[in-house]
């Protein structure tokens, strides 16, 4: 039998780790007090683990250290902030009653990391443009949605946690942005792919978001979740919808050629070409920062699932694990074969 590969004892040894952690919040829940031990104990060894954890044994400080340090110096701004909306998903679970303003700042911190890599990678013009395109449609949509139906199904966001704006709770117009990001960036710039993945991702939101009472369904046809086939076709019709935007405005960021792909270029993307514009990195950063903002997704397909089994949704948390599997293994595969 083969060895393993360094990386690959590194992920096997930091998600053995991440599971003493994630044992340690299921007895937090329980009220059992070795709880907190295990999660204090899991966390911190899973990101040495992660760094080093090739090198058990002599050596591993050593390596420990040196890796940390240049993890740090070549670790891009944008992936502090998705390391911040991770951690602050870890204390959900254990203290459900902050959920709303774990949740508001967790959100904010993802849009706060999708902003500063499109203005790393390009400009800042640019990255506010893509952030307002997306607040403006993912609002207008809620706003319509609520009220009317339309795209989604029949929902209301009565009693839905504050802060909101104009009926709708502020992580979702904030969510739109971060998500079409992730999805667009996944699929290598083809909008109907972001679409599916934003509409995979949609199974596991509804479950979650239903039962911390962000909005509630009123259709007679629910499917998943009190939510009907209406709202996952909403779902992606609206993702490629903006990953379409996204891929039009900036092409190069999701490595396209501008010219092949001039069908897709909105008009506002025509009408003011962005191509300069102050960069958050003059020079090029080293290998850390060719991580793309698709690692997104895969942080919520550990995350998403292992959430609805801290709520006690275990047969949710298995169905999203499956769904969200399957929208990296189809990108996967969409990708390699057209490479």
């Amino acid at each position: 039998m083969p060895a393993l590969s360094p990386t690959l004892r590194r992920a096997g040894l930091a998600l053995l780790a991440l599971g003493v952690a994630f044992l340690g919040a299921l007895l937090v829940i329980a009220a059992h007090a070795l709880g907190w031990a295990l999660i204090a104990l899991g966390l911190p060894l899973a990101g040495a683990l992660a760094l080093a954890g090739d090198t058990l044994g002599h050596g591993f400080w050593g390596t420990l250290a040196q890796r940390g340090r240049a993890l740090a110096a070549q670790t891009p701004t944008w992936l502090w902030f998705v390391a911040l909306y991770a951690a602050l998903k870890i204390p959900v679970p254990l203290w459900p009653q902050l959920f709303p303003l774990l949740g508001l700042l967790s959100t904010g911190a993802l849009f706060v990391a999708a902003l500063l890599f499109v203005w790393e990678r390009e400009n800042a013009a640019k990255a506010a443009i893509m952030a307002l395109v997306a607040f403006g449609v993912g609002l207008g949509v809620e706003v319509a949605g609520s009220r009317t139906g339309i795209p989604f199904g029949d929902y209301s966001y009565a009693g839905a946690p504050a802060p909101t704006l104009l009926g709708v709770p502020l992580v979702v117009p904030l969510g739109w942005f971060a998500l079409t990001l992730t999805a667009t960036s996944l699929s290598g710039g083809r909008p109907w792919l972001a679409g599916v993945l934003m509409m995979l991702w949609d199974v596991g939101l509804e479950p979650l978001m239903t039962a911390q009472g962000y909005w509630t369904w009123h259709d007679l046809l629910g499917l998943w979740a009190g939510a009907p086939l209406e709202n996952f076709v909403g779902w992606w019709g609206v993702g490629a919808l903006l990953s379409w935007m996204f891929t039009g405005l900036s092409p190069r960021l999701f490595g396209l050629n501008s010219l092949e792909w001039a069908w897709a270029l909105p008009w506002f993307a025509r009408a003011f070409p962005m191509g300069g514009g102050p960069s958050l990195s003059l020079l090029p950063r080293p290998s850390v920062s060719r991580v793309g903002f698709g690692v997104v997704y895969s942080i919520e397909v550990f995350f998403l699932p292992g959430g609805l089994v801290l709520v006690g949704r275990y047969a949710e948390a298995a169905v999203t694990l499956v769904a969200m599997l399957a929208g990296l293994g189809l990108a996967w595969r969409v990708t390699r074969r057209d490479a």
